[in-house]
């Protein structure tokens, strides 16, 4: 995994397929789609336009009302987004004091990807959450053989 100054982005976590709806679909439609895909999260689009995020959450207490509701009356809107240069720790913040699960990611005015809780803390599960840079061991040049410690070698002086 490749970070820009040591640093982890949005982009090196984000998932790059984003299933997208529409605000006209019927939330019944929606859940099925979600719940076959196995997805929490879909992004509300009206052509390149992100109006709303809906996650399983919103559905769950419409119980028998899913059918007669449409997405755009479930959604949550406006959304945040990110850049895919986004820190990690700024994903996470940004997510944390809003209290939501996602972040579309978003570069040029185009949906790119999406970040979602799971994919923050996989990565701290693995324990990427600060990239370790190896150290570079310095080598001088010319250099002759070390020579060993008194006391390495046995004979310590008298």
């Amino acid at each position: 995994m490749e970070t820009q100054g040591g640093v982890m982005r949005v982009n090196d976590v984000m998932r790059r397929r984003v299933l997208t709806i529409s605000p006209e679909e019927s939330a019944a439609d929606v859940v099925a789609r979600m719940r076959q895909a196995r997805i929490h999260h879909l992004v509300v689009q009206r052509g390149r336009e992100i109006l709303g995020i809906v996650s399983d959450r919103d559905f769950a207490t419409l119980g028998e009302r899913a059918g007669m509701q449409t997405v755009e009356s479930c959604m949550s809107a406006p959304v945040a987004v990110a850049a895919p240069t986004t820190t990690i720790r700024e994903a996470a913040n940004l997510m944390r004091g809003r209290s939501i699960g996602c972040l579309p990611v978003v570069e040029d005015g185009r949906l790119v990807g999406i970040v979602t809780t799971t994919d923050l803390l996989t990565l701290i599960g693995r324990g990427a959450e600060r990239p370790i840079a190896k150290g570079r061991r310095a080598v001088m040049k010319g250099r002759g053989p070390r020579r060993k410690s008194v006391q390495a070698s046995g004979q310590a002086r008298r």
